[in-house]
């Protein structure tokens, strides 16, 4: 059985609210005797830092009156322009889909749909997710309620409407080389939709919900040994949660196979995405060529900052998460017992860049939909952004698929056959 620990609190003053008497952290495993904690104090776990409980307690109404907030906003972001650019004297416009559209009119089919479940999808799935969640709530409709919580925890990892953003100002730059650039009120629609959607993400807590559908405090659970990743009940050893009754996976099955596999395939696609070009324009009867290195060096003539920002977002940060994992994988084989803390603190730091990396595929379908066809500066994607594209959703998918907490297992813990037992 794990070690047993304290809870680490930042206060220990004004003990007044009650927890579950012993909980299992969901990133190391280890058991923590919870007792009673502070009001307003965050409790973290003592081995891995990760946060157990939030001290605050959000008004979960106001959740939902963020979530149909951001949903106001985001709608008329979908077909109102959020920039507009002047060329020969014709004016084009681009809005949050249009992008999306036109590399598919390009025959550039995955990419286009990856950029429309990424900037137009997610979104609307973390909007409604949260609005559902609480209609299955005050009508005790179990089903919506579960999945509504389920779909939120999975698509608040992609959504990237904070990317999207710092792309229209990339993309806006590279424009003004050739044509005017005028921001539309779509623009404020998105702005808002993102101010909303992060205050949101950082008040909600699935743990809080489940609570409040179902007190922790409410089960007989004697000997805590299971942790539902899912409602974050902690109880008696099990394959199904009492709870919410989802499946208790003590070790994502065959983890270590299948994030290796998933960085092998990254590493191939990312030579292609930094060798052929990614970009292919046509300016006064020329076509001007870019890999993403070439653009990058283009970029420092006059725009170093801009340079700065897509060099580290297509050229470190994949190569940084490959690394990265590559490094936490080999550990754990191993058998590493050092540096475990920080390990994981690597783990959590490449999960988080891992979606800055698509900044250069919206930049991409920005540009498409503003600069007009068959007129005299055109503007097509190069085969290296399927390439690229691969290497972004390979090396999320490997971030994902990876289980923490093998990181923190002991050498004895870890069968060599079946990654998802543990005793």
């Amino acid at each position: 059985m794990e070690t047993q620990s304290n809870l680490q609190v930042n206060d220990a003053q004004n003990i007044t609210h009650r927890h579950q008497a012993s909980i299992i952290c969901p990133c190391c495993d280890i058991k923590v005797h919870t007792q009673e904690l502070p009001t307003g104090i965050n409790a973290h776990c003592p081995r891995c830092d990760t946060q157990l409980y939030r001290g605050k307690q959000f008004l979960l109404h106001t959740n939902l009156m963020l979530a149909i907030s951001g949903l106001i906003f985001l709608i008329p972001a979908l077909f109102l322009p959020f920039i507009t650019i002047r060329l020969i004297n014709v004016n084009f416009s681009s809005t949050l889909m249009s992008g999306s559209f036109a590399l598919f009119n390009e025959g550039f089919f995955a990419l286009s749909i990856l950029i429309l479940l990424c900037s137009t999808v997610v979104p609307l799935l973390l909007f409604i997710s949260v609005i559902s969640a609480h209609w299955g709530l005050k009508h005790k409709h179990f089903p919506i309620f579960k999945y509504s919580l389920l779909i939120y925890q999975k698509v608040k990892h992609w959504w990237m409407i904070d990317v999207f953003l710092l792309s229209i100002a990339v993309a806006s730059f590279k424009l003004l080389e050739y044509s005017t650039v005028t921001p539309q009120i779509g623009l404020i629609c998105i702005t808002f939709s993102q101010i909303i959607a992060i205050t949101l993400i950082i008040r909600m807590s699935v743990r809080r919900y489940w609570q409040v559908w179902s007190p922790a405090a409410s089960y007989e659970l004697s000997e805590i040994e299971s942790h539902c990743q899912h409602c974050h009940l902690s109880q008696p050893k099990s394959n199904k949660c009492r709870r919410c009754h989802s499946p208790i996976i003590h070790r994502k099955p065959n983890s270590t196979q299948k994030t290796w596999a998933l960085l092998i395939a990254a590493t191939v696609f990312l030579i292609p995405a930094n060798f052929l070009e990614i970009s292919i324009i046509f300016s006064n009867g020329i076509r001007y060529e870019d890999t993403i290195f070439s653009g990058v060096v283009t970029l420092t003539k006059g725009h170093i900052p801009i340079a700065i920002v897509i060099f580290v977002a297509s050229i470190l940060v994949p190569v940084a998460k490959i690394v990265g994992l590559a490094y936490i994988l080999i550990c754990i084989q191993l058998k590493s017992s050092t540096d475990r803390y920080q390990r994981m603190k690597l783990y959590l730091f490449v999960k988080w860049i891992g979606k800055w990396s698509i900044l250069d595929l919206f930049v991409i379908a920005t540009t498409i939909a503003l600069v007009d066809r068959d007129q005299i500066l055109d503007f097509s994607p190069g085969p290296a952004a399927i390439a690229f594209a691969a290497v972004v959703v390979l090396t999320m998918l490997a971030a994902e698929s990876l289980d923490p907490r093998l990181i923190w297992d002991q050498p004895s813990k870890t069968n060599n056959k079946n990654e998802s037992s543990y005793e």
